[in-house]
């Protein structure tokens, strides 16, 4: 997504999360920039280009938040399942 300006990046991203209820990591993979981008332009200046927008977002960001911890266990609980197939035979 080149050739853009950063409030274009802040809006499309913005859109993005909202749509597909992604998460920051997701979506900075999805855009091509880092997290830390993805941060600044949803948590500062989308807030500056558009206040309603900018509440929609930090409602997914804020449950995305809530839940990470889950799909953290998830991910691990997949990582060593491996482990316990070995041990069974």
């Amino acid at each position: 997504m080149k050739g853009y300006s950063i409030e274009e990046r802040a809006i499309g991203l913005a859109h993005y999360i909202i749509d597909s209820k992604d998460t920051v990591r997701g979506a900075a993979k999805k855009f091509g920039v880092s997290k830390s981008t993805v941060h600044k332009d949803l948590s500062e200046r989308i807030l500056k280009i558009n206040p309603i927008l900018a509440h929609e977002v930090r409602e997914i960001l804020d449950e995305n938040k809530a839940e990470r911890h889950i799909r953290g266990g998830m991910a691990t609980k997949m990582k060593y399942s491996h482990m316990n197939d070995d041990k069974v035979g």
